[in-house]
C-alpha cells in the first residue's frame, strides 16, 4: 500500500521517483559495509562544521554571538580532538556493525521493494513516525541509564564531559552507546516499516536533529521555535548542565510525562 504500483515512468509518478531509481541503481554500492557508515559520518561532519563556521565568525559578528546558549564557544583544537574520537569509533565499530545490517537485510528488502517511490506526504509520515519510535525508546533507555550509577558511568558518562555541547559532541559517546544509537535508528526504521526512501531521509534528518540540538545556539528559525513539541538546543543544553532531567532527544512529551522536564 506504501509503494504503490505506479509505474516509475508513468506521469503521475512520485515526486521522490528520482531518488528512489537513484537509490535502486546504486543499490550494489550502497549494500557495501562502506555506505552507510559514510554517509553517517559525513553528513554529521559537514552539518556540525556549519556551526563551527558560526563559531570561528561569533567574535567578528555580534549577532551570531547573541543567539549562543553559553558564552565560550569550542576551541578549534577541541573541535579537532573530538573528530578523530568519533572517526577512529566509526571504523572500529560503526563500519562492522553497518556492514552486518548491510549483508543481513539490504538485499532482501530492495527485493522485496516495488519499483515506485512513496508519495511525499507517505514519507513525510513514515520519517515522523521513525522519529516518533526512535524518540520513545531513546527516552527511556536514557532514563534508564541515568538513574542507575553503573551504567551511567559504563556507558554514558563519557558524553557528558561536554558540559557545554557544540554541534560535532552529538555523537561524541563511548563505543557502545555510539553503536546502540545506530542500531536504535535502523530499528525504528523496522518498526515503522517505511519505505528505502523514506529511511534515508529519517537517518540524515536524525542527524541533523542530534547537531542541532547540541550546537549551543537558539536562533529565531531554530526547530523548537517553529514546532513547540520540539526540545531543541536549550532543551538539551539543559540536560548536559544539569545532567538529570530533559531525557528525550527531540520531542518534549515524554519528559513532561514522568515529570523529568527542566523548563528552559
Amino acid at each position: 500500500m506504501l509503494y504503490g504500483v505506479v509505474s516509475p515512468t508513468a506521469c503521475g509518478a512520485p515526486l521522490l521517483q528520482p531518488v528512489w531509481d537513484e537509490i535502486r541503481e546504486r543499490s550494489g554500492e550502497r549494500a557495501t559495509p562502506l555506505w552507510s557508515a559514510c554517509l553517517a559520518f559525513s553528513a554529521h561532519v559537514l552539518l556540525s562544521a556549519l556551526f563551527l563556521g558560526l563559531d570561528v565568525l561569533g567574535p567578528r559578528v555580534p549577532w551570531i554571538s547573541r543567539y549562543r546558549i553559553h558564552g565560550k564557544p569550542v576551541s578549534l583544537r577541541g573541535w579537532f580532538r573530538c573528530l578523530v574520537r568519533i572517526a577512529w569509533k566509526y571504523a572500529l565499530c560503526i563500519l562492522p556493525v553497518s556492514a552486518w545490517f548491510g549483508y543481513a537485510g539490504f538485499a532482501q528488502h530492495e527485493r522485496a521493494a516495488a519499483a515506485a517511490a512513496p508519495s511525499l506526504l507517505v514519507a513525510c509520515s513514515e520519517c515522523f513516525s521513525c522519529l516518533l519510535v526512535f524518540d520513545t525508546f531513546f527516552f527511556f533507555v536514557h532514563y534508564t541509564v541515568h538513574r542507575n550509577t553503573w551504567l551511567y558511568k559504563v556507558f554514558h558518562q563519557s558524553h557528558h564531559t561536554n558540559i557545554h555541547p557544540f554541534a560535532l559532541a552529538a555523537q561524541d559517546s563511548g563505543v557502545i552507546e555510539l553503536v546502540s544509537q545506530q542500531v536504535l535508528a535502523m530499528f525504528s526504521t523496522v518498526v515503522v516499516g517505511c519505505h528505502p526512501v523514506s529511511k534515508v531521509l529519517f537517518h540524515l534528518l536524525n542527524i541533523w536533529l542530534a547537531v542541532e540540538g547540541h550546537c549551543g545556539y537558539d536562533f529565531p528559525w531554530s526547530l523548537h521555535r517553529m514546532l513547540p513539541c520540539f526540545g531543541g538546543a536549550p532543551f538539551h543544553h539543559a540536560h548536559h548542565q544539569h545532567v538529570t532531567g530533559n531525557y528525550a532527544p527531540y520531542f518534549t512529551h515524554w519528559d513532561l510525562i514522568f515529570g523529568t522536564a527542566i523548563h528552559t
